[in-house]
Parts: C-alpha cells; structure tokens; sequence
C-alpha cells in the first residue's frame, strides 16, 4: 500500500480580482486560496471529497475557527504554492497548518490554522468521524513543536525574514 503525504501541496497563481490596488493579494482573498487548496489537496491525495460525503451522507467539516498571518505579500500573477497538514485530530474535529510560499518555497507569503468540526448537516450538530476517516488521520497526523501561532509565527519571520523583494 503506498504511503500516504502528510504535508500535501498544490500550485495556484494570484489572481487580479482577488487583489487590492496595490497588487497584492486582498487579506479575505487569503481564506479563500488556502481553502480552495485544502480542499483540492484531501480529494486528490486522500480521495476525501467533502462535496460528495455532503451530499451522499449530510456529513461533511465546517470551519470552527481560523488563524492567520500574513508574512510577506503575495502579488498579483504570482505562482504559490500551498502547503497544509493535519496538525492535530480527535473524535469531531481536525486543527489543520496551511502554508503561502512563493514558487521555490523560499518566502513564506502566510500561515493560517484552521479547526473544522466534523458536521451533520440534517441534523445540525458535531458527528463524530468514522473508523475509516480515524485510520486516515492517524496515518497523516503531523504535530509540530509549539501550540502557539505567535511562536509559529515567529519562527516563520526569523526563518524566511520578512522583506519587500518579491
């Protein structure tokens, strides 16, 4: 059986109607590139289509909370790459890193930490996961070394230093 990726990653280019008039990608903008991967990333990599189980079962994530900082802008026409991994799990909900970096991934643009909550839509409540979906978090969970998206952050900043050079 092939092992599965723990951090998947996708290409996308910053588009002009997600930017503002200065040519970097707009903050809201953001959510919705690292969503958009997330959610290309789990269907081509875990087979995990959340529109399907939506609409098959009525179960399917939502999102709890997000956190987010922006690091170095991302600019208009600009290829990225998008990491994400499953950071931590349990019974009813996901804590998921996604990462912005430029196209060598040597500029980190952003980091955002996610909590979806695993959801019945039909009866509008936390569902608990699967056998089969624990199994799969099991295999792909990827803990890091801190709790703290300030030190998170941080070590981004220090690591891949913050700068107007595109």
């Amino acid at each position: 059986m092939k092992k599965l990726e723990k951090i998947l990653k996708s290409k996308a280019i910053i588009r002009f109607q997600d930017c503002d008039p200065f040519n970097h990608l707009n903050n809201a903008a953001y959510l919705n590139y690292f969503t958009n991967a997330r959610e290309d990333q789990i269907k081509n990599n875990y087979g995990i289509d959340i529109y399907a189980m939506a609409k098959e079962s009525g179960i399917s994530w939502v999102v709890g909370s997000n956190q987010i900082a922006y690091i170095n802008p991302a600019y208009l026409m600009e290829d990225i790459v998008i990491e994400s991994q499953l950071l931590n799990y349990n019974s009813t909900s996901l804590f998921v890193e996604l990462k912005m970096w430029n196209k060598d991934e040597t500029k980190i643009k952003a980091v955002m930490w996610s909590n979806f909550v695993h959801f019945n839509l039909l009866k509008q409540k936390r569902e608990n996961h699967s056998n089969q979906i624990m199994k799969l978090f099991k295999e792909v969970h990827n803990p890091i070394d801190t709790t703290s998206f300030e030190k998170r952050v941080a070590f981004f900043k220090k690591k891949y230093r913050a700068s107007n050079i595109q």
